[in-house]
C-alpha cells in the first residue's frame, strides 16, 4: 500500500517503521521539511519525506496520529481525500480534543470528503506497536468504523505491524467506545502503575 502518515511522533514513527519493513510505501507528510525532527525514519526502506498535500496525493491510505485537539484542522489541511481511506489513531485524553466532539474520528468525517474513515491503532501504547510480541504471543488490535474498505485496510495493516488479529468493534457509533478503551489502557499503564509493557489479547474457547 501507499500510506501517508500525518503525525510522526511515537505512534506514527513506530508504524512507519513496521510498515516500511513489510514493503509498504510510506509518505511522511509534514508542514516544514526543514524542521522535521524524525529524519532517522528516512533510513527506513520505501520512506519519503514530503508535504502533507503531496503525501495525501500519493497515498491511498492516510494515518492520522497528531494531537487530538487539532484533529479537525488537520483533516481540513489534507486537501482532496476523495476515495482515500483515513485511519484515525488519535484519542481525546483528559478532555483535550476537537471542540464540539467526543471523539476525533467524527471530527475527521465532518472535515474531509471521504466517508472511508476508521479508528484503529489508538488502543495501546507506541511501545506495543514497536514490538507487539509477548513471549511468543502477539497482542491483538481493534478497529471501528462503518467503512468496509477502511476496516479491511486497517486489519491488513495491523497484521503487517505484527498484531495477531484485528477485531471489528462495530460501526461509526463505536468511535467513542474505542477511545474509552484507549483510556482503559492508559489508566492501567499510567494511573494504576502497571507500566507501558502491557497489552490486550482476546481469548476464545
Amino acid at each position: 500500500m501507499k500510506i501517508a502518515i500525518i503525525g510522526t511522533g511515537n505512534v506514527g514513527a513506530a508504524l512507519a517503521t513496521r510498515w516500511s519493513a513489510r514493503g509498504h510505501d510510506i509518505y511522511l507528510g509534514v508542514r516544514d521539511k526543514d524542521q522535521f525532527k524524525g529524519k532517522a525514519l528516512l533510513a527506513n526502506p520505501n520512506t519519503h519525506l514530503t508535504t502533507v498535500a503531496d503525501a495525501v496525493k500519493h497515498a491511498g491510505v492516510i494515518l492520522l496520529s497528531t494531537p487530538a485537539p487539532v484533529a479537525a484542522e488537520v483533516a481540513k489541511s489534507l486537501g482532496d481525500t476523495t476515495g482515500k481511506i483515513i485511519i484515525d489513531a488519535m484519542n481525546i485524553v483528559m478532555g483535550k480534543g476537537p471542540a464540539g466532539y467526543n471523539n476525533t474520528a467524527d471530527a475527521i468525517l465532518d472535515n474531509t470528503a471521504t466517508r472511508d474513515v476508521v479508528k484503529c491503532f489508538n488502543t495501546t501504547g507506541f511501545n506495543n506497536m514497536i514490538n507487539p510480541d509477548y513471549g511468543g504471543t502477539a497482542l491483538d488490535m481493534f478497529v471501528a468504523g462503518s467503512s468496509e474498505r477502511g476496516r479491511q485496510a486497517a486489519e491488513q495493516l495491523a497484521h503487517d505491524a505484527g498484531f495477531a488479529a484485528c477485531y471489528n468493534v462495530g460501526d461509526n457509533s463505536r468511535f467513542a467506545l474505542m477511545e474509552q478503551f484507549a483510556w482503559f489502557w492508559i489508566n492501567l499503564a499510567m494511573v494504576q502503575g502497571q507500566g507501558r509493557e502491557i497489552g490486550f489479547k482476546l481469548l476464545k474457547r
